[in-house]
């Protein structure tokens, strides 16, 4: 069973950087792999996905880039240019299947922890 763990949240003022990765312990899913984000009193986001295709939500985009490294197990985000509205808890998600577009959370069967972001104006 996959099991997912992120790292690398934290604080930092806008314009800043960070980048979050996520761990795969036991297996690696080859199907699609995703970035979401939930801020408080807010629906869960779909970030961006990483697949045959690679897509980011318009809010997103030209600022963070999804990667993954099947072989390290691995997934990150490097997100630039970071605005107080990024803020809000992140997780990576693995999916069965494809990705598609609309990025939706209910592709999505396997979550982690969470890992929190914080941008200050």
């Amino acid at each position: 069973q996959v099991q997912l763990m992120e790292s690398g949240g934290g604080s930092v003022q806008a314009g800043g950087s960070l980048k979050l990765s996520c761990a795969a312990v036991n297996t690696y899913r080859r199907g699609c792999m995703g970035w979401f984000r939930q801020a408080p009193g807010k629906e869960r986001e779909g970030v961006a996905t990483i697949g045959r295709i690679t897509s980011y939500t318009d809010s997103v985009r030209g600022r963070f880039t999804i990667s993954q490294d099947i072989a390290e197990k691995t997934l990150s985000l490097q997100m630039n240019g970071l605005k107080p509205e990024d803020s809000a808890i992140y997780y990576c998600a693995a999916g069965l299947f494809g990705c598609t577009w609309p990025i939706r959370a209910t592709d999505f069967d396997t979550w982690g922890q969470g890992t929190q972001v914080s941008v200050s104006s």
